[in-house]
């Protein structure tokens, strides 16, 4: 080899290596393209989906008439129908108490509570009857006199009557006056000593005592306070609007017979335990409230200190405040919805044949916690539409719902167009099953599916 043809031999090499770095990656990049291109090209075909069409479930019901009892809810402070001051007739010393005449004490009609020094008043009695003796005396000589004047009279040969004077008749009315007066005194004199006990004007309940033995005690001395335990009373407030729906005992003046007013449940609560009572509205304030616009009614609870079964409710307490629920009228041929299923501003949904919504604007003629009374006979709605219960937070016209009617399931459900259903599958040998999803690459053609919804 000449010398010049190994330097060129030299200086070649390092250019061809140089060529093979930048031929290299380029060769790289353009074989990863074309597998990209490759695998791009020959992927399976995607299934396709049609998108399945929204359908709410919602609960409803057929509408029917009924009737519906109105109660009117509303609340009072219980208090008695009876309440006295005991204050004693006579004056003098208290000596002895009964132990009922306590805070809190029952008593019983006639019962004596207090009792009063009665000497002066049994000394005043003797007097009384001893003056009563005189004057029964009096009297009795009185008659004689006037007999032995007459007598005297005719002895003396005159003729026709004497006068009165002469028949001694003022003297005798006199003495007849004095026996009346003597006779008027005994009697005070028993009733001013009967006075000494103070006696229970009816069964009751102390609620103050203000005296005790030892006191000294005049005719204007309050000796207690005590309310009647036959009956109490529960002054419950009405709404202008409650007042269409109740018939009050609010007659006229010349009404021979007295109207009953209509039952009132109630209900209180001390501590734990609830009591509930009956009652009836007996009488209705004269004039409405200025202050709140209420027109009041009295509701009365008979004997509520009775017990009269072992479950009894504990006794009415005075003051208690308490739940009241006045009996209503009958509303006649409605419907009733629960609340949930009348929209705010008066709005039902109704559902058609279709399980298409609608909307409906009503007007409630009675409202109260749980449902909503509509008109049946209005026009709005008519019996057997069938109404959503369930809210919807916007309900279009014409939208479509699946209802299960009064707790019967519908015959029908709309099915689901993926459910089942057998996609195209990829490239691959044969048909593909199943979820149409094909086994890689090969000669095959695409599955199709095998059933479309």
């Amino acid at each position: 080899m000449q010398p010049g043809t190994s330097r060129r031999v030299v200086l070649e090499f390092p250019r061809m290596k140089l060529a093979f770095r930048i031929i290299a990656p380029l060769l790289i990049v353009a074989i990863g393209v074309f597998v990209a291109r490759h695998f791009i090209l020959s992927k399976p075909e995607p299934r396709t989906f049609s998108a399945p069409e929204e359908v709410t479930r919602v609960d409803a019901t057929r509408l029917k008439k009924e009737n519906f009892q109105v109660f009117l809810q509303t609340q009072g402070t219980v208090r008695p129908r009876t309440t006295s001051n005991l204050i004693p007739e006579v004056s003098g010393r208290v000596i002895e108490i009964s132990p009922n005449f306590r805070d809190g004490g029952f008593f019983e009609k006639g019962e004596v509570l207090v009792k009063i020094d009665p000497l002066d008043y049994e000394t005043a009695l003797v007097l009384a009857k001893s003056t009563l003796a005189q004057a029964k005396t009096a009297i009795e000589e009185e008659k004689v006199r006037a007999d032995q004047a007459l007598e005297n009279w005719r002895r003396l040969g005159k003729r026709g009557d004497p006068n009165d004077l002469a028949a001694r008749k003022p003297q005798l009315a006199q003495a007849e006056a004095n026996l009346k007066a003597a006779e008027a005194e005994v009697k005070q004199a028993e009733r001013n000593l009967e006075r000494t006990q103070v006696k229970a004007p009816f069964d009751g309940r102390i609620i103050e005592q203000n005296v005790d033995v030892g006191q000294f005690v005049s005719s204007n001395t309050q000796l207690g306070r005590a309310f009647a335990t036959d009956v109490m009373e529960v002054r419950l407030p009405l709404t202008n609007r409650q007042l269409a729906f109740v018939d009050l005992p609010d007659g006229f003046r010349d009404e021979s017979e007295k109207e009953k007013g209509p039952e009132v449940l109630i209900k209180g609560r001390i501590g734990r335990e609830t009591g509930h009572w009956t009652g009836r509205v007996v009488r209705v304030d004269s004039a409405i409230d200025e202050a709140s616009r209420q027109l009041f009614v009295v509701a009365e609870v008979e004997d509520p200190y009775r017990r009269k079964t072992e479950d009894a409710a504990f006794p009415l307490k005075i003051g208690m405040f308490v739940d009241g629920m006045v009996k209503g009228v009958e509303l006649q041929d409605v419907f009733v919805l629960p609340r949930q299923a009348v929209r705010v501003g008066g709005e039902v949904i109704t559902i058609k044949e279709d399980n298409t919504i609608f909307r409906k604007e009503v007007d409630p003629i009675w409202s109260e916690e749980d449902n909503v009374i509509l008109s049946g006979t209005d026009g709005s709605l008519d019996a057997g539409e069938v109404v959503c219960l369930t809210p919807l937070a916007f309900p279009a016209n014409g939208a479509k719902v699946l209802p299960t009617i009064d707790g019967v399931l519908p015959e029908t459900e709309i099915p689901n167009p993926n459910f089942g259903s057998k996609g195209k599958g990829g490239k691959g040998k044969g048909k593909a099953e199943g979820e149409g999803i094909g086994q890689g690459p090969g000669k095959g053609k695409p599955a199709e599916s095998a059933q479309k919804s």
